[in-house]
């Protein structure tokens, strides 16, 4: 067992051998060793942007753990954010550097969450987010369908932005913003997921309530405010350790979300970083795609309601 720990820039390593999780075709050292390979592309991502990370401990179910532990090194940074669903304060880490990195790949964490905003302005978002999430065994096809609508949609209001696979079957597509916008990112989001839907409505939907989808690609514009999303080369708790990886937009045709594990992933980069090379420079939200969001309800708030609507109904008809 002793030839099983390591050290890398002061953090002990250990059970390196051992399975990440049931399936995961991989073990603890290829979680370091994909992370070390490929620090360079994820730590900018996750400077300063208050983190949660999805965890899997041996012999238990994944978690996302948002508060620090109580072991962790004094070095970590840190900072503190009230979280307004629990009413207290929420004590994230800062994932600034390899040694960092380093030490969350040795808790075993699986999955990088950061925030939309940087500690350094909480109030404004520096990304617009769409979240595409095919029907469930639906062809990752469809989900590269729904992405060029959401990309028509922003061209449509002079906005561009860039894709990822989500690491799962879907897409995530970014598009930075200027830092004057608060909550009209959350209304542009909304706009710009009705437009796309509107574009093809035969294969997307807006609706929240999995119910309502019928076999479409749901347009989630529900990252935004005080929302996390994983990051980009951030790998999943899924067979295989699949990583979430930055795309060109004439490459989507090509690929599928398995093509990028922790396996394959540090050749393919081969140092690049093109996510950052693919990142359009920060943009002005359309004031007429702000004007569209703020009369578009909430989508959770909305599902809610509905929901209880639909409680009733049924209740009534019993």
């Amino acid at each position: 067992m002793a030839a099983e720990k390591e050290e890398r820039d002061g953090v002990p390593l250990t059970n390196l051998d051992q399975e990440l999780f049931p399936g995961a075709g991989a073990t603890k050292r290829d979680l370091v060793d994909y992370l070390d390979a490929v620090r360079d592309s994820i730590v900018p991502v996750l400077r300063d942007r208050p983190l949660s990370v999805v965890r899997v401990l041996r012999g238990q179910d994944k978690f996302m753990q948002k508060n620090l532990p109580k072991y962790t090194p004094d070095w970590v940074p840190r900072t503190k954010v009230w979280a307004e669903a629990s009413h207290r304060e929420v004590l994230y880490a800062l994932c600034n550097d390899r040694r960092t990195l380093l030490w969350f790949a040795n808790q075993r964490a699986v999955e990088y969450h950061p925030t939309l905003m940087t500690v350094a302005d909480v109030h404004h978002p520096t990304h617009l987010i769409m979240d595409l999430d095919p029907p469930e065994g639906g062809a990752f096809g469809l989900a590269v369908a729904a992405a060029r609508l959401v990309r028509r949609a922003l061209a449509d209001a002079g906005l561009d932005g860039a894709v990822k696979t989500s690491g799962s079957k879907g897409l995530h597509v970014f598009v930075p913003l200027d830092g004057a916008a608060t909550e009209d990112v959350a209304a542009a989001t909304r706009a710009v997921a009705a437009r796309a839907e509107r574009l093809d409505p035969e294969l997307a939907t807006t609706a929240f309530i999995r119910e309502d989808r019928h076999g479409k690609v749901f347009l989630d514009a529900t990252r935004s405010g005080g929302a996390s999303v994983v990051a980009a080369y951030s790998p999943r708790v899924r067979p295989g350790v699949p990583v979430s990886f930055p795309l060109s937009w004439d490459d989507l045709d090509d690929v599928t979300p398995a093509d990028f594990t922790v396996h394959t992933a540090p050749a393919l980069l081969a140092g690049r970083d093109p996510w950052a090379a693919g990142m359009p420079a920060p943009q002005k939200l359309d004031a007429g795609l702000v004007a569209e969001g703020h009369t578009i309800p909430v989508a959770r708030v909305a599902a809610m309601h509905e929901g209880k609507r639909r409680a009733r109904a049924r209740r009534a008809e019993g």
